[in-house]
């Protein structure tokens, strides 16, 4: 695949995806567009994003293996969807540690997770190719 289509694919998606955030603000209602609401997970300066992103791999590449491990019944029984809430513990673990960078709870710590990993799957898709 030629980086023209790759970079059309990129494009689509995200044009796609911020069609789909105005969709959902027009129908939701006000209560959900509140500064509490908008501030569930903050970063407040690059460096602390940074040092948030260092942390985040380092627990991935450490503590996570031992965890999965540890839960492995669990993650069995519940056909894998357990790794979710590894994750998210782990997004809120790290939040939690980082000064500066702040996840509201357990799920937005889940929802962050997802995200952080759909846009790592997509990079990793698109480096190794």
């Amino acid at each position: 695949m030629n980086a023209l289509a790759v970079g059309s694919i990129v494009f689509a998606c995200v044009f796609a995806g911020a069609l789909f955030g105005m969709f959902l603000s027009s129908i939701l209602p006000k209560e959900h567009l509140s500064e509490n609401a908008k501030d569930v997970i903050k970063v407040t300066m690059a460096m602390i994003a940074t040092l948030a992103a260092l942390v985040l791999g380092l627990v991935n590449a450490l503590i996570r293996p031992l965890l999965v491990l540890l839960t492995l019944p669990v993650t069995v029984l519940t056909l894998g969807l357990f790794i979710f809430v590894i994750n998210g513990l782990l997004f809120w673990a790290v939040g939690s540690f980082v000064t500066g960078f702040d996840v509201g709870g357990f799920w937005s710590g889940v929802i962050g997770a997802i995200i952080f990993s759909v846009i790592s799957w997509l990079l990793s898709a698109l480096v190794l190719r």
